[in-house]
């Protein structure tokens, strides 16, 4: 009888450790969990939604309930090559993407039937639309340059409203590429070129005039600063040529015959040219010009002075 006993108190315990087995289950702290007993979802007696499980180790019925993970985690979600027409009906090519999660798992689940798949499809269709409608409310140049923030801005907000009926929450839409259509690319060149060149005369023409303005000042400054100098040279060479007189007129006051001579000579001097000119002057050998050439002339052979030709 013991002998017979312990195989089955084994196979027993076997028993029980299996269906313990898989009546256990954990969920992750990056997931959540919705339990399908028999083609429907758990549903909580409260609320009357699907019944969402947290992180932790939870039971199920073996055979029975089917469990349903979902990731909670942030994903990506790519949507390229939307051709979005502005204000002005250009076409634009955008390339962007939306990062997203699961906000409500019971909507989701209800709303996408649990697929990722779906859910994707159904999110790209909203953030387009949203996308559509604030490009098509601006101009091509604000879009490219000026408001380009504000529209990712206002995308996100109202992407992530029509997002909502999803059970989706939008955390973030941004812009990979965006470029123009090659029917429209150089007639939008030719637009943004015109308008930079605009640019550039404005500023040329506020630098040339801010020039003249320098220019004009600084001739200005050095016109008067020309024009103190010369009155300062002036009034030195003035000052200069009344002490240089002084001088000269205190030297020569003391022998005015050596000085009446000495500017005969001068005169001497500039009338024959030193020979080199060929003009002609007639002149009264006996004149006051002459009146040093028929004085006697001392020993050192210099004119002798009024006191010794007297003697």
């Amino acid at each position: 009888m013991t002998g017979a006993f312990r195989p089955l108190s084994l196979v027993t315990l076997g028993i029980i450790g299996t269906v313990l087995f898989l009546s256990m289950y954990t969920v992750n702290e990056t997931e959540r969990v919705v339990v399908n007993r028999l083609g429907r979802l758990i549903v909580d007696e409260k609320t009357k939604q699907p019944e969402v499980f947290m992180p932790g180790l939870h039971f199920k019925m073996p055979l029975v309930d089917n469990i349903l993970r979902f990731d909670y985690r942030i994903q990506t979600l790519a949507i390229p090559n939307s051709r979005i027409p502005t204000s002005e009906k250009k076409e634009l090519i955008i390339d962007l993407f939306a990062k997203w999660k699961i906000r409500d798992l019971s909507k989701f689940y209800q709303s996408t039937k649990g697929d990722i798949r779906n859910a994707e499809t159904l999110l790209r269709q909203k953030v387009t639309e949203a996308l559509r409608t604030e490009i098509g409310r601006r101009n091509l140049n604000n879009v490219v340059s000026n408001e380009r923030q504000a529209v990712l801005d206002i995308l996100r907000v109202e992407a992530d409203k029509t997002a909502e009926t999803l059970g989706v929450k939008v955390v973030d839409v941004r812009i990979v590429r965006l470029d123009l259509p090659e029917e429209v690319n150089e007639s939008v060149y030719n637009l943004m070129r015109t308008e930079r060149q605009r640019v550039a005369t404005e500023h040329r023409s506020r630098g040339q005039a801010r020039a003249e303005a320098i220019r004009a000042d600084a001739d200005a400054k050095v016109t008067i600063i020309k024009a103190t100098a010369e009155n300062e040279a002036k009034t030195m060479r003035g000052t200069g040529d009344a002490i240089a007189a002084k001088i000269s007129a205190d030297a020569y006051g003391q022998d005015q015959e050596f000085y009446s001579f000495y500017r005969s000579l001068e005169a001497y001097k500039e009338a024959f040219n030193n020979g080199e000119s060929n003009d002609m002057m007639v002149l009264k050998p006996d004149g006051d010009f002459f009146k040093y050439f028929h004085k006697k002339k001392n020993g050192n052979g210099a004119p002798a002075s009024a006191s010794s030709q007297k003697k």
